[in-house]
């Protein structure tokens, strides 16, 4: 397996308000989003805001104008057109600037995935789940959109059960380092017809509800065909959601305790809980 090149550093950029909110430059996004040229990068920009407007948000809260002071020739300086954005504002640029770039793709990954783990954060109803009625949740969520990927890949050329299954181990070994499905089937100690997705907290949960979705995605957005290209997407997105898990000091997921309990047995005991969380 080719190792991809380090992803630059999306957090390095990253400043904090007063209040202890959030926000990353435009002009520093900018260079690291390769695009040499401001007047073709605020047009990516428009587009973000077109879409936010359209989505419901409120442009200004997450796209907020502001000045920069540049150096010019013989040290004069001029105040040009600079953006604070939002961490769902980069997550509109990355969606809407140019796929061809290497750079953009772990970008998307990296934005969505810090978006959606905000998204769970500020839900008040999520946080107030006990860690088996968030595994409950998150493993709800992971059949519905595990439905999703098969459909996805299925359309990028993904078409057997055997196919599948290399499908899915490209995604597992991105996201856990290497390992297979069945490298974790035995790493958690796990019986023959055990699934390793029921036996996961919820941390562990939610890497891979981000590693399904994002690849599912990207597959759909960027019409991927073939089923080596659907393969090395779906080790890309892992590994770049693992990558993440990093850089913000988290634990990897292999890592990361087996509960004694797997899903099976807690949804005999219980009824998945009922949440009406935002939709994605």
């Amino acid at each position: 397996m080719t190792e991809l090149t380090p992803t630059p550093s999306f957090e390095s950029i990253r400043h904090m308000d007063e209040d202890g909110h959030e926000f990353w430059y435009a002009r520093d996004l900018q260079p690291l989003l390769a695009y040499a040229s401001w007047d073709k990068f605020k047009r990516v920009i428009e587009k973000a805001m077109l879409a936010c407007s359209q989505s419901g948000q409120s442009v200004p809260d997450h796209f907020s104008q502001t000045g920069k002071m540049i150096t010019l020739g013989k040290g004069a300086q001029r105040e040009v057109l600079d953006y604070c954005l939002s961490r769902y504002a980069c997550y509109l640029i990355v969606q809407n600037a140019d796929p061809s770039k290497p750079i953009i793709a772990q970008g998307q990954t990296y934005f969505a995935v810090q978006t959606r783990r905000q998204e769970l954060a500020d839900q008040a109803d999520f946080q107030q789940l006990t860690e088996d009625q968030k595994r409950l949740y998150l493993r709800q969520e992971l059949r519905s959109h595990n439905k999703q990927l098969v459909e996805a890949a299925q359309q990028a050329g993904v078409e057997t059960d055997l196919d599948f299954a290399v499908f899915q181990n490209h995604g597992y070994q991105g996201l856990y380092g290497g390992m297979s499905a069945k490298d974790i089937h035995a790493h958690k100690g796990l019986k023959k017809g055990q699934k390793i997705l029921d036996h996961m907290g919820s941390t562990e949960l939610a890497a891979n509800l981000f590693r399904a979705t994002q690849t599912e995605d990207k597959l759909r957005r960027e019409g991927i065909q073939g089923k080596a290209q659907a393969n090395q997407t779906h080790y890309q997105v892992g590994r770049e959601v693992r990558d993440t898990i990093q850089r913000l000091g988290g634990t990897m997921p292999e890592h990361l305790p087996t509960p004694e309990e797997s899903i099976t047995t807690l949804e005999q005991n219980q009824r998945t809980p009922q949440l009406k969380l935002e939709d994605e």
